[in-house]
């Protein structure tokens, strides 16, 4: 069974074209210099410390184009992992698995690296009651499985998509004329946990008063998401967003909104650094 959240569907899309995009008409190297009746025994290994995710991913990697591989996973994604550290250890036809390598590490070290980030941030808020979530600010083909990273680094899921949650933002804002009118629009849709985009205060006040769920506080320093904070007065959650990195992130979840979203943590985040060796 995949670990919960992770959409084994969706990934075996994303191996399917990928595998396509790197392998095409076949591998001509290792069918050219490794003997088919060979068989090889690798470790993976982490060479700096991070926190894992994507290693069921990798494992359906090999199977998909070595089926009898053997896959020991020696970590759990969502593991904080030091240097040096075993993931997984296979063994199969030498062809296949060095075939598969490199598409399997791509995806182990981008989700890696994702999750990693999210670790980071979700720990420099850590105590404060405020939620990290990510973002729609993803490479577009791999939402699902840069969303799952996230949650094994410690953040919430905001909407996956444009289909699945209702953000109005400022050019909608502008289309319909006023704040009042957007939401207006939305509740008349019979749309649920309407949330709405401000960037001033006078805003805030709007999108509370027409009925907004969520109030996202856009762009705003410490003082402004304050003053936004008891303006709205618990009558909807709070979510702060805009140029949050690490050195900020603690201040903006002390001035008591509810949630604060990154960005970064899917566009970002540099992929961790993974070894896969012959032992």
């Amino acid at each position: 069974m995949p670990p919960k959240g992770l959409d084994l569907d969706d990934a075996r899309r994303v191996i399917a074209a990928a595998l396509a995009e790197d392998v095409g008409a076949g591998d001509i190297t290792s069918a050219s210099v490794i003997p088919a009746d060979l068989r090889f025994k690798g470790v993976m290994q982490a060479r700096h410390a991070m926190v894992v995710s994507g290693l069921p991913v990798a494992e359906e990697v090999f199977r998909t184009v070595v089926p009898e591989a053997r896959f020991q996973a020696r970590a759990k994604d969502g593991e904080l992992i030091h240097a040096g550290a075993v993931l997984a250890e296979m063994e199969g036809p030498a062809q296949g698995l060095l075939t598969a390598e490199r598409t399997a590490l791509n995806l182990l070290q981008l989700m890696g690296g994702i999750a990693t980030l999210t670790r980071q941030y979700a720990d420099r808020i850590q105590g404060t009651g405020c939620t990290l979530l990510d973002t729609r600010k993803t490479i577009p083909g791999l939402r699902l499985l840069s969303k799952y990273a996230t949650t094994c680094g410690g953040a919430k899921n905001h909407r996956m998509g444009l289909y699945d949650g209702v953000l109005i933002k400022d050019n909608h804002i502008a289309v319909c004329g006023s704040v009042a009118a957007a939401v207006g629009r939305a509740k008349a849709a019979r749309l649920p946990a309407i949330e709405v985009e401000c960037d001033t205060l006078e805003q805030v006040a709007e999108a509370v008063a027409a009925g907004a769920d969520i109030v996202l506080l856009d762009n705003m320093p410490p003082d402004v998401l304050r003053q936004a904070v008891a303006l709205v007065a618990g009558r909807a959650k709070t979510e702060a967003s805009g140029g949050v990195t690490l050195e900020t992130i603690r201040a903006i979840a002390e001035t008591g909104v509810d949630y604060v979203s990154v960005g970064r943590i899917t566009q970002s985040a540099p992929a961790v650094d993974i070894g896969l060796d012959w032992s």
